[in-house]
């Protein structure tokens, strides 16, 4: 798990491509986003615990009213698996671009997730 999450190249396969990510913290990267619009997402490594924890600010700097979110993902041992945890925290729910923003996050992460799940499966056999 602490693979896809921190190494560049499995991270870009269920996430987005990188660019001057490390798992150290004070690591300043960014995630650029193609498409129409495209996007630049600006990251700061803000906790990284190796096999327990990484934890992210995120911001669009391309976004009309740019927010800094936290994203969070925490591994922990459960039984004979791992419980992974995805918080994303920061959203002001009285605006309504960002409760809008939070709601468009939240269907777009389970995607990614199951994108995610994949690459998993895939690191197993």
């Amino acid at each position: 798990m602490w693979r896809a999450l921190t190494e560049p190249a499995l991270l870009e396969r269920w996430l987005m491509r990188s660019i001057g990510f490390a798992a150290s913290v004070g690591t300043h990267f960014t995630f650029p986003v193609p498409g129409q619009p495209t996007a630049e997402i600006a990251c700061e490594v803000l906790a990284a615990r190796p096999g327990e924890q990484l934890t992210l600010s995120w911001v669009d700097l391309r976004a009309a009213h740019p927010a800094r979110w936290i994203v969070d993902w925490t591994i922990q041992p459960q039984g004979n698996g791992t419980r992974f945890l995805l918080t994303q925290t920061g959203f002001d729910i009285d605006d309504r671009r960002q409760r809008m923003a939070r709601n468009a996050l939240e269907r777009g992460w389970k995607v990614t997730l199951s994108r995610l799940r994949e690459v998993l499966d895939h690191l197993e056999t």
